[in-house]
């Protein structure tokens, strides 16, 4: 079961009551899931919380903790690869793939200006609505019939990312994780869906790593929220709480700049992505599979590479629309255990000294939990 699945199903689980005209919902998904029909439900995406992450600082989560051990309860689902906001947010928001949504990476090249484009930021990158053409899952929901909340940080209202994948029905702006969960509980008065967004963890674990004491302090932030939000939804409000990714502690002995790196550097024109999983732009002429090869050689056991059309036969991002294809980078890089490659010529100094890092193929990196909870 992966990421793809969890708005078709909730919209499912709100068809069955009545909710709208049922337009984004996929049956079969709810099923899947598990979860039992509701007339109000309650969708928190919580920034970087992997179910191994989870499982391992489970003290920390008193709310949570109790329900990973029932299959009823939670179970892990598979994000997107890369497994990063920007990709997991387009396939959470859209019920399609990467290859779909054009949404590859931390940064990508923009195949019409040859430049950098961040899907984070939307620096660099064209009107949202052209760059990603599947059709977001709340703005089907609210044009059926659904009343649809967002509910998160001011400056996401409008935002590139939002637009691109989210938008439909009210956004309502609020900072604090309990403020957050008053909108929600008071947008739920009536039946309807909202949409919570909470990122601290994954700042935290970016800065300081996922195993330490102020990543379990950002957990028992979290899971205190969680239990509110639960005690304060109307009852019979269905809760889903899920992720868009989790996260590694990378290892500073076994990080590649290919900057400073002659063997990595030849015939690489733009290196996109994130340190975890890289798109390489190559410059005119060059042969894509000697440099796949040169790279596969110089990093050892460290990382896979492969070429574009070998990745994408592989179904490695889902199905792959036209558009998006010139987006994938010409030789794709994954890392592997705790490897990361950068590049100082446009990364900032703050990003190359990340502790936690996402994006690769690992359990830690793609595994997110499901927790469902009827109140």
């Amino acid at each position: 079961m992966s990421l793809d699945a969890v708005l078709p199903g909730v919209l499912g689980a709100l068809a069955g009551c009545g909710g709208g005209d049922g337009a984004g919902s996929d049956p079969a998904a709810t099923a899947r899931l598990g979860l039992p029909a509701a007339t109000r439900a309650c969708v928190v995406l919580v920034d970087g919380l992997g179910w191994e992450n989870l499982r391992e600082r489970a003290g920390h989560a008193s709310f949570l903790r109790p329900r990973l051990s029932d299959p009823a309860a939670a179970r892990p689902l598979t994000t997107t690869y890369p497994s990063t906001t920007a990709a997991a947010i387009g396939t959470f928001g859209t019920g399609a793939p990467p290859g779909r949504t054009a949404m590859l990476g931390y940064t990508v090249r923009n195949p019409a200006t040859g430049g950098l484009a961040g899907l984070v930021s939307w620096e660099g990158a064209p009107d949202p609505r052209t760059w990603q053409r599947e059709a977001p899952l709340p703005e089907v929901a609210a044009t059926g019939g659904l009343p649809v909340t967002s509910v998160g940080p001011a400056r996401f209202a409008g935002s590139g990312m939002t637009v691109a994948a989210l938008r439909g029905g009210t956004y309502l702006p609020a900072e604090a994780l309990a403020d957050r969960v008053a909108a929600a509980s008071r947008a739920l008065r009536g039946p309807g869906l909202v949409y919570l967004y909470w990122g601290e963890v994954d700042k935290v674990g970016h800065h300081q790593g996922w195993r330490s004491a102020a990543w379990g302090h950002a957990l028992e932030e979290l899971d205190a929220g969680l239990s509110l939000l639960a005690r304060s939804l109307p009852a019979g409000t269905l809760l889903v709480v899920t992720a868009d990714h989790g996260m590694v502690d990378v290892d500073p002995a076994v990080r590649w700049d290919v900057a400073t790196d002659p063997v990595l550097r030849a015939d690489v024109a733009l290196v996109a992505g994130e340190p975890r999983a890289s798109h390489l732009y190559l410059e005119p002429g060059a042969d894509a599979r000697a440099v796949a090869a040169r790279w596969s050689a110089h990093l050892g056991d460290a990382a896979l590479v492969g070429v574009r059309d070998d990745v994408v036969a592989a179904g490695l991002f889902g199905d792959v629309a036209p558009h998006a294809l010139p987006v994938i980078g010409d030789v794709v890089v994954a890392a592997t255990g705790r490897a990361s490659i950068v590049d100082s010529r446009t990364q900032t100094p703050a990003s190359l000294t990340l502790v936690g890092m996402h994006g690769s193929l690992t359990p830690a990196e793609m595994r997110i939990p499901l927790v469902v909870h009827l109140t």
